[in-house]
């Protein structure tokens, strides 16, 4: 049976660019099985959006290859990029792009849906602890 797992990713950035974290949360039935709170330097708020969603598909690659993945974001631009809404234009950022794109063959189906804020809390609240 393929597991089906939810993903959380947040990026935030003080000062855009400032001081910059990402923040994950993986579920499995509803369970957290795995997260990631990290410091990742001074970047724009769009870098950590992207660097948080890369280091959660790494991770599921090592753990979790073959899974079904469910990706969930507050960053509108980074999900409608994702799904070839828009473009990616940002010079910085189309490397980034193009290396979530080379992990998606890692899981059996990737989804990717944009979500209001106040429905990525945790994701966010382990972005911001990095900052701290």
């Amino acid at each position: 049976m393929v597991n089906k797992l939810q993903v959380f990713t947040d990026g935030a950035s003080k000062g855009n660019p400032g001081k910059a974290s990402i923040g994950v949360s993986v579920l499995d039935a509803g369970q957290e099985i795995e997260s990631i709170s990290k410091f990742i330097g001074t970047q724009t708020n769009n870098f950590a959006e992207y660097t948080a969603l890369i280091e959660a598909l790494k991770l599921l690659a090592e753990k979790y290859s073959g899974s079904e993945i469910e990706v969930f974001a507050d960053s509108e631009l980074m999900i409608k990029q994702l799904n070839g809404v828009y473009k990616v234009k940002n010079a910085n950022i189309k490397p980034l792009y193009e290396a979530i794109r080379k992990l998606l063959p890692s899981f059996s189906a990737v989804s990717f849906t944009h979500v209001r804020r106040e429905f990525n809390k945790r994701a966010d609240e382990l972005a911001n602890l990095a900052l701290m």
